[in-house]
């Protein structure tokens, strides 16, 4: 659960827990598989939605707001604390990941032909 979500609705979760707030066991499958039981609403990320067939009337309400940005990101292991680390060939990975070729490969990621993941690399040229 995303706790600057419920902040920024003005719910002090803490107090505000009641029967009509469940937290779900550990994985997002168990968390969709409750909401669908409950007939219930429920954070859930893309990959998790897309891969829970069993949907029932379960629908996305919310998507596309900033707020629910599930951002990934990439950095070097610092090598002087770590000097066994493989700076040269982990920055040729950072730099392609970057690179308008690796955020294509991102973009182009697609599970049951929807896709995942939404690059947004400064280096990207896009």
């Amino acid at each position: 659960m995303n706790i600057a979500l419920w902040i920024v609705a003005g719910i002090d979760i803490a107090g505000a827990k009641g029967a009509w707030y469940r937290e779900a066991g550990p994985g997002m499958a168990a968390a969709l598989e409750a909401a669908r039981a409950a007939n219930a609403y429920v954070l859930a990320d893309r990959r998790s939605w897309i891969a829970f067939v069993d949907r029932g009337d379960l629908d996305i309400v919310v998507e596309g707001d900033r707020r629910l940005l599930n951002q990934y990101g990439v950095m070097l292991v610092n090598p002087a604390k770590f000097p066994n680390v493989k700076k040269d060939v982990a920055q040729t990975f950072v730099d392609w990941l970057t690179s308008p070729d690796g955020q294509a490969a991102i973009a182009g990621y697609k599970v049951d032909g929807q896709r995942l993941f939404f690059p947004n690399s400064d280096r990207s040229g896009g």
